[in-house]
C-alpha cells in the first residue's frame, strides 16, 4: 500500500425521509414562502393602482391566498404531528427531543462549536443532528404552533361569531388583552420564521459540502449519504 494520497470515495447510505414527510416538507416550505410575501403585503399594503379597486380585487386576492396558505399549515401540522407516531424514528426527532439524554446536550454543544469554526471534525448523524433537532423544535414546532393560534385567532375576530374560530379567537384575545398585541408578535412571529428558514438553508447547504454528508438532496430522495475516503492500493 502507498503512502500517497491515492484514495477512493466510500459511500454509504440510509433511508430517513419517508414519502409523507418529504411531500409535508415542500408544501409546507411553498406554503411559508406564500404567507410571508402575502402577511407582508397585508402589513404594508400596497397602492390600489388605477382604476375602480373592485376590478381586480388585489387586497382581496392577496388575503385568500394568505388564508388559504395558512389553512394548509394548519392541515399539515396536524398531519405531522400524527406522522410523528405513526412513522420511523426520524419522524419524530422534532417533536420529542431527548432533552434528559446528557448525550444529546453534548451533541448540541458540538455543533454549535462546528457552527461556529471552533471544532474541525464533524459528526455524522443519520437524521438531524442535535442542534438542528433542538431549533427545530423550539422555533418550528413551538413558532409555527403560535402562528397558527393567532393567526386563527385573527381569522376567526375578522369573520366574527359565526366561525368555529372564534373558539380560538376568544381565549387568544383574553390571554394578549387586545387583538393589536396579537396583530404584532403574529408579524413579529413572521420575522422570526423567515430568519430560521433563512439559517436553515445555509446550515443545509454547509452541511452538504462541509461534513460530507447529503442533506439538501435527501429531503427529495429520503435517503442520507455519507461519503468518506478510503485509501486506494495503488499495486506497489
Amino acid at each position: 500500500m502507498s503512502d500517497t494520497a491515492l484514495t477512493s470515495q466510500k459511500q454509504d447510505a440510509v433511508y430517513v425521509y419517508e414519502a409523507p414527510v418529504r411531500i409535508w416538507h415542500w408544501i409546507n416550505a411553498a406554503c411559508i414562502i406564500v404567507l410571508f410575501v402575502t402577511g407582508y403585503l397585508i402589513g404594508s399594503p400596497p397602492g390600489t393602482g388605477s382604476g375602480e379597486p373592485s376590478a381586480h380585487y388585489l387586497f382581496g386576492w392577496i388575503r385568500f391566498f394568505h388564508f388559504t396558505a395558512g389553512q394548509l399549515v394548519v392541515v399539515g401540522f396536524a398531519f405531522r404531528l400524527y406522522w410523528s407516531f405513526m412513522g420511523n424514528d426520524h419522524s419524530r426527532e422534532i417533536f420529542r427531543p431527548p432533552f434528559r439524554n446528557r448525550e444529546f446536550w453534548d451533541g448540541v454543544r458540538h455543533e454549535m462549536r462546528w457552527y461556529a469554526m471552533i471544532e474541525k471534525a464533524p459528526r455524522k448523524y443519520s437524521g438531524h443532528n442535535p442542534l438542528a433537532i433542538l431549533s427545530m423544535h423550539l422555533l418550528f414546532v413551538w413558532g409555527i404552533g403560535f402562528m397558527i393560534l393567532t393567526g386563527l385567532a385573527l381569522y376567526g375576530e375578522g369573520e366574527g361569531t359565526g366561525m368555529i374560530h372564534w373558539w380560538i379567537t376568544k381565549p387568544v384575545l383574553w390571554f394578549f388583552s387586545n387583538s393589536q398585541e396579537v396583530h404584532t408578535l403574529h408579524h413579529l412571529g413572521m420575522w422570526a420564521i423567515v430568519i430560521f428558514t433563512i439559517v436553515h438553508i445555509y446550515a443545509a447547504i454547509r452541511e452538504d459540502i462541509m461534513s460530507r454528508q447529503s442533506i439538501m438532496s435527501s429531503m427529495f430522495s429520503g435517503w442520507r449519504t455519507f461519503r468518506d475516503e478510503e485509501p486506494l492500493d495503488d499495486g506497489h
